[in-house]
Formats: C-alpha cells, sequence, structure tokens
C-alpha cells in the first residue's frame, strides 16, 4: 500500500522518509546521481533500507550536491 499526495514521491507503507529522487537520473563516472547526489549503491539499497538508514543516505546526498 502507497501513501500519495499530489507533487510527492511515493512511499512504501511504513516508509517515513522519503526517496530524494528528482527524476533527474544521470549517473557520473564516480557513479553519482547528478540529479540527487545518492551513489549508485545507494540507490539500489533504498528499497530495502530502515527509515534511519534512508535518514543517513538523504543526509550524505545533499553534502554531495552541495559540494559539486
Amino acid at each position: 500500500m502507497t501513501s500519495e499526495v499530489a507533487g510527492a514521491e511515493p512511499r512504501q507503507a511504513g516508509a517515513l522518509v522519503a526517496s530524494p529522487c528528482r527524476r533527474r537520473c544521470c549517473l557520473n563516472e564516480a557513479e553519482r546521481c547528478l540529479g540527487c547526489g545518492r551513489l549508485l549503491a545507494e540507490i539500489l539499497e533504498w528499497g530495502q533500507a530502515s527509515d534511519e538508514r534512508r535518514r543517513v543516505i538523504r543526509a550524505l546526498a545533499e553534502q554531495r550536491l552541495a559540494l559539486g
């Protein structure tokens, strides 16, 4: 079951942390998404990650985007 809000990313039931995906997926040579800042391994991990791990992934991704 998913819970959806207009303009928001769909969430899995029980998941409190929404995906940072911006639908601008393009990986660079370091396998980092230029849209959301996640590494390929983090993107693949996301579906099974706990909310705590998702928060860590989001924070790391935000840092990568801020650094350029």
